[in-house]
């Protein structure tokens, strides 16, 4: 057994701030796609980078260029830097920025060893845990929306640590973000990074079935009741839990790819499955995942074979031609896609093929009309999730978070730590080959065991 986690020494704290008057106040309001992410637990994001410098060498050499790059970056992404405004009902919820608005940022120091720290074996979910910062404290109506925290690995590396407010930004706006800053430091200020278009009124315009209005109900109805449980999760859901990233390489995707097509046409079924790499990826875990509770002993074959299973992904809808919503469009902008399946089709013969099809199935629901169904998001998120059968999926190997070089190289690994704390898993290419695909996920160190063997074994099946 690991021992302790190697805590943190705080080097300082500070606020950063866009460029004084390079934006006015504004108050942007909430599109009907961010409303279902105002009941979501704050997401949390780690970069790894190789620097072999001492932390004072970090301070007076690094910092204050990662500081400036930072400034002018959040004139471009100032909502990052205003604050969640929710009033009481009938009041809508909205993004206020005020000039002189500010980001929380930290610099810590680890004695934690970098290489382990980095590493795909399963360790301690809560090693990671002082590396990601807490969003400033705040009062029932105005929450912050960013913090960050640079953390020095003395003579090894650093990690750079987000912890944000989902409802201000999804994965593809947040990582737009961490490329932009990037850049800015990279190029010492003279790059000039793709903009971000912030008008809401082009989401505003895309409802004429007032989704709006069915989310803030949703959301009045809930709010009261979902304060308690939005609070930091309590410590004893991390105990004995690990985390562990496991890879599939390109060569294994086309293999998987190959599979479930050659299975499909042997067991001669209407039309091939949509196989794309998320999708075959996906269906390989959700099926690994039930198989190892099924062997591990928390489900019981007979009783769970005609339970239930759900399985959510989200799905970008910036590129659909029905909404014509520009790729650079800061803010939420996703689709709710489930899926369900019973346990004896996941656990069965052909579980991979059955997910694959159920999955691709769900993707063509989408790619026929990204808002059907949509007024539902929320109440089925509410009811599904209360089953406890219900896997999520976060990040996209599109995102590409191994190109965010601050001028530094590629990242050494990236994490996202808000899986720890849930049944999610995250999806995300991988360091060292264009084409594979990173799996990141938290589980009971026993239930580790028994995932890694019945996902390795299905690998090798194939």
């Amino acid at each position: 057994m690991a021992g302790r986690p190697c805590t943190v020494k705080i080097v300082d704290r500070s606020h950063v701030s866009p460029p004084p008057g390079s934006v006015s106040t504004t108050s942007l309001p909430l599109s009907f796609f961010d409303f279902p992410w105002l009941i979501c637990r704050p997401m949390q994001r780690l970069f790894f980078y190789h620097l072999p410098f001492s932390t004072l060498h970090f301070i007076n050499s690094i910092l204050p260029s990662l500081k400036s790059s930072l400034s002018l970056s959040l004139k471009s992404f100032y909502p990052f830097a205003g604050s969640l405004i929710c009033p009481p009902s009938p009041q809508k919820p909205h993004i206020l920025y005020t000039d002189g608005d500010s980001v929380a940022f930290v610099v810590a120091e680890s004695c934690a060893d970098f290489d382990r720290t980095i590493g795909y074996h399963a360790r301690d979910v809560q090693d990671l845990h002082p590396l990601v910062p807490e969003l400033p404290q705040s009062d029932n109506c105005v929450q912050p929306l960013l913090a960050l925290q640079v953390t020095v690995f003395p003579d090894s590396g650093i990690s750079i640590g987000a912890t944000f407010c989902h409802a201000v930004a999804d994965g593809r706006s947040f990582n737009q973000f961490m490329k932009y800053w990037a850049s800015v430091c990279r190029s010492a200020g003279n790059s000039a990074p793709a903009m971000p278009f912030l008008e809401r009124s082009v989401i505003q315009e895309k409802d004429p079935r007032g989704i709006e209005q069915v989310f803030l109900n949703d959301w009045w109805s809930c709010a009261s009741n979902w304060e308690d449980d939005k609070e930091q999760v309590h410590h004893d859901v991390f105990t004995d839990k690990v985390r562990a990233t496991f890879v599939i390489g390109r060569a294994d995707i086309e293999r998987l790819k190959l599979h479930v097509l050659n299975r499909s046409t042997e067991k001669r079924g209407a039309g091939l499955p949509r196989a794309s790499t998320f999708v075959v990826a996906c269906a390989l875990v959700w099926t690994s995942l039930i198989k190892a509770q099924q062997l591990g002993g928390s489900l019981n074959h007979h009783q769970d074979a005609d339970e239930v299973y759900y399985f959510c992904f989200v799905a970008d809808c910036r590129n659909r031609p029905e909404l014509a919503i520009p790729a650079t469009y800061f803010g939420n902008c996703l689709a709710i896609c489930f899926v369900q399946m019973t346990g004896s089709e996941l656990m069965g013969e052909d579980g991979v093929l059955a997910a694959t099809k159920a999955i691709g199935n769900r993707v063509e629901e989408f790619e026929k009309g990204a808002l059907i169904g949509a007024e539902k998001w929320i109440s089925n998120w509410i009811e599904i999730s209360g089953t406890g059968r219900l896997f999520t999926v976060a990040g996209s190997p599109k995102f590409r978070v191994y190109d965010t070089d601050f001028g530094w190289g590629r990242p050494k690994k990236t994490e996202v730590v808000h899986v720890d704390a849930s049944a999610a898993i995250y999806v995300g290419d991988y360091r060292d080959e264009d084409g594979g695909i990173e799996i990141g996920l938290a589980l009971k160190r026993d239930e580790m065991d028994t995932f890694s063997g019945v996902f390795h074994r299905g690998l090798k099946a194939i």
